[in-house]
């Protein structure tokens, strides 16, 4: 049973998603289509009905007045062509219907004692005189009766006076009766010319529609066909945007375009990357693959340096693939954790370790005191990467200063030396991943991914890097950081709260140094 029910469902879904159009732009002009019509019918109805409500009070208001013309001449008890007094009943019922003239649709008719004697010379759909239910129903009334009437012509709206004459006990009735359906007529015209104009003017909707959706939906089709021509070899396709109105689908489209833009610019990372990356690792395979062919088994000498070097480029390649890995956990929200920090106390640490890097005059310069928001470990491991990168193209003897210090919003924390510096031409490009300015450092100090780390750290941060560099004079980089005020320690949360086992995995991505006691803060020269 249930696998029939299934079936059936499935057959049921299957007739629904047949039947429903597929494109948008048939179902905009189909719902365009349904409220234009639904309007049309809701006025059409009201009006009709307003027009039939007009005309029934109309024929109301009307059998009123005749009926006190009626009552004023029988009361008045003077015939008017002849001035005298009315003789009989038939002379007031003749009078009264000769002297009212009918409109159209209207009839007068007189009745003596029940029967049918005198009408109304207008012509009518049916004959009222003739109809016997009706004079039984209106012919013997003996007191002012208003109804409705089921006639061979549609209903007849009535109201019958019954007339009496002193001096003639004759009883009469005097009628005035409505050819409703007929008087309604006009108000069944005016509604057939609105449904009329109406199936007019869903045509011309459709048509107006059709047009507007195309040109509404265009953005949505080339979307739809830029997508489509993308591929992963071809990713130039863009959706034309100029000369369309600032709407919502142009910002669709220029959103799209703007995602194509970065997801280009993605994929031609990921290549250069990965052709750098491939370039980079095959150095080392290929210098250790050479040295082992010419490998003497024979000579201790030989196998000992052999060794040391593959050692050496093994230890390159790890350092290589940790940072590797360290740039992509940059893209990761948790990359940067926020917690408080007290920026001269971190300022001093770090002075204390990267002064291991290398035999150089080290000087503290200025320290910011102050207790904000940022990751101690991020800021530290930069700040570490940029000494050893300023050991790298220094010599022993030669000055790097390091400091920290508070401007405006901002914190800045910078490493300043008396280096080779960096020519001009290298200065756009040094932050690149597996870029080497021309000065260059010894092959063997890095891939050339230090700086990349240190600008990714500082964008974790929301900040940036920037660098101050004169060729033979040294250079600068400073860490510019937003400087966001750490709150008071008992309203800490509890996610920015220190958590011991919350420490940074990637020690390698930066050289390995002693813990040290920093010296006193001295102020490093300027360059």
């Amino acid at each position: 049973m249930s696998s029939e029910m299934g079936t059936t469902t499935s057959r049921r879904d299957r007739i629904v998603r047949r039947l429903v159009p597929r494109a948008a732009r048939t179902r905009i002009i189909g719902w365009v289509l349904l409220l234009v019509l639904l309007a049309l019918a809701l006025v059409t109805l009201v009006t009709w009905r307003l027009l039939i409500r007009a005309t029934d009070e109309r024929m109301d208001l009307a059998l009123r007045a005749e009926v006190e013309e009626f009552s004023q001449i029988v009361e008045g008890n003077v015939d008017p062509g002849t001035g005298e007094p009315f003789a009989s009943v038939d002379d007031v019922l003749r009078t009264v219907i000769t002297y009212n003239l009918a409109r159209p649709n209207e009839k007068f008719l007189g009745y003596v004692d029940g029967e049918y004697r005198f009408q109304s010379r207008i012509e009518a759909p049916v004959l009222l005189s003739e109809d016997a239910a009706f004079t039984e129903l209106v012919g013997s009334v003996t007191d002012t009766r208003a109804g409705r009437y089921d006639s061979g012509a549609g209903e007849v709206r009535y109201l019958a006076v019954p007339v009496t004459l002193e001096g003639d006990p004759t009883p009469g009735v005097a009628l005035v009766a409505y050819f409703a359906d007929q008087e309604r007529q006009a108000a069944d015209d005016t509604a057939q010319l609105m449904l009329g104009v109406g199936a007019v003017t869903v045509l011309l909707a459709a048509a107006g529609a059709w047009v507007v959706a195309g040109r509404v939906l265009a953005p949505v089709r080339a979307v739809a066909t830029t997508a489509q021509g993308i591929t992963e070899t071809d990713l130039s396709g863009r959706i034309p945007v100029e000369g369309r109105p600032a709407d919502e689908l142009t910002d669709l489209a220029v959103a799209v375009n703007a995602m194509l833009d970065r997801v280009a610019g993605g994929v031609a990372a990921q290549r250069r990357f990965l052709d750098d990356a491939g370039h980079e690792l095959r150095t080392p395979i290929t210098i250790v693959r050479g040295h082992l062919e010419v490998l003497d088994p024979a000579d201790p000498d030989d196998v000992r340096q052999t060794v040391a070097l593959v050692d050496d480029e093994l230890e390159r390649m790890n350092r290589m693939v940790t940072e590797l890995l360290l740039l992509a956990r940059a893209e990761q929200p948790q990359f940067v954790r926020l917690q408080p920090a007290d920026v001269a106390a971190l300022t001093a640490e770090v002075f204390g370790n990267v002064r291991r890097l290398g035999d150089r005059d080290w000087q503290l310069g200025a320290v910011a005191r102050a207790d904000l928001l940022l990751d101690p470990q991020r800021l530290a491991q930069a700040v570490v990467a940029l000494a050893d990168n300023a050991v790298q193209h220094t010599r022993p003897g030669d000055r790097i200063v390091l400091g920290s210090r508070l401007s405006g919003d901002s914190l800045l924390v910078w490493v300043d030396d008396t280096g080779t510096g960096i020519p001009v031409g290298d200065q756009e490009r040094v932050f690149e991943r597996f870029a080497r300015g021309s000065s260059g450092a010894r092959r063997g100090d890095g891939a050339g991914l230090g700086l990349s780390i240190v600008q990714a750290i500082a964008a974790g941060h929301g900040g940036h890097v920037e660098l101050h560099s004169r060729p033979g004079e040294g250079a600068t980089f400073t860490l510019v950081l937003p400087a966001r005020p750490a709150p008071p320690p008992d309203a800490v949360p509890d996610d920015l709260r220190a958590d011991p086992g919350d420490t940074v995995d990637d020690a390698l991505s930066t050289p390995s140094l002693l813990a040290g006691t920093a010296t006193a803060p001295t102020e490093g020269g300027d360059r």
